[in-house]
């Protein structure tokens, strides 16, 4: 690689000058919000739903700079990257305070959680978690298949496809997903169909990193655990056919799990 001329270099740092800016503003504008918010506050939820969308725009101002320092130097700004990755796991956390972290859990036990937010409608929420995924996506891009983060971001997509499947009001989209002339029927059904495949596909990343990377129970039964919360969103919508095939999934890997942990093939 040649190297980059001085010029080149300052011209880099003054075209970032206003990206910099905005995530500043954004990032002093959280540390207010967050001085003011106390939990059982009537819009304290709402408010941590603003913050999450604030982190998601911060986090594609710093994938914005590395587009920049692409173009500009032809090098990868991983400072920039590491940040962005930073506030998307902090986008993820302000969902988890609002919905929990748990990745088999019933409907039921949700219910209490989405109280808060009831009044936010399922556009706002599909949308808020489509743009959540599109930059993760992006950062997964930028960063590149031999990156050193390549199996954190099974954990960093997995704990994604959990909130976004305790994000939804289950009850509420059982209604609307079998109702065409609902007006939120299309976005129900697009909703629950990205839900199925976050699940499916946490489940077979971290069956992935059990095999080919760590050899931790803790990964195997991650992946067991995204299968039954799948299985119990197809129970939710009645489809007892895919149920049953993930429930026998389910136990061939728990088999195979207890099989390696017998043989002493995992830690």
């Amino acid at each position: 690689m040649s190297k980059i001329s001085e010029e080149t270099r300052l011209h880099f740092s003054e075209a970032i000058q206003p990206y910099k800016g905005k995530i500043t503003a954004t990032l002093e504008k959280e540390k207010t919000m967050l001085n003011g918010m106390h939990k059982g506050d009537i819009d304290y939820e709402n408010k941590k739903l603003l913050l999450c969308e604030d982190m998601i725009y911060a986090a594609s101002l710093y994938m914005a700079q590395n587009s920049l320092s692409l173009r500009l130097m032809e090098v990868k700004n991983n400072d920039a990257l590491n940040d962005a990755r930073k506030l998307l796991y902090k986008a993820i956390i302000y969902l988890e305070e609002i919905v929990s972290d748990t990745i088999d859990v019933p409907y039921a036990d949700l219910t209490p959680l989405l109280e808060p937010i009831h009044n936010v409608p399922i556009i706002r929420r599909y949308t808020i978690i489509r743009k959540l995924g599109l930059a993760i996506t992006m950062l997964k891009d930028a960063f590149g298949d031999n990156s050193k983060w390549k199996w954190s971001f099974v954990e960093l997509e997995g704990r994604f496809a959990t909130v976004s499947k305790n994000f939804i009001d289950m009850k509420a989209a059982y209604k609307d997903y079998f109702d065409p002339s609902c007006g939120e029927y299309e976005t129900t059904v697009l909703y629950i169909r990205m839900i199925q495949k976050q699940l499916n596909d946490s489940a077979t990343a971290y069956r992935d990193k059990y095999e080919l990377s760590t050899r931790r129970i803790d990964d195997m039964r991650n992946a067991i655990k995204y299968l039954l919360a799948l299985r119990k969103l197809y129970i939710a919508i009645g489809d007892s056919n895919q149920a049953e095939e993930v429930k026998k999934k389910a136990v061939v890997w728990k088999d195979k799990m207890d099989a390696d942990h017998k043989a002493g093939l995992s830690n």
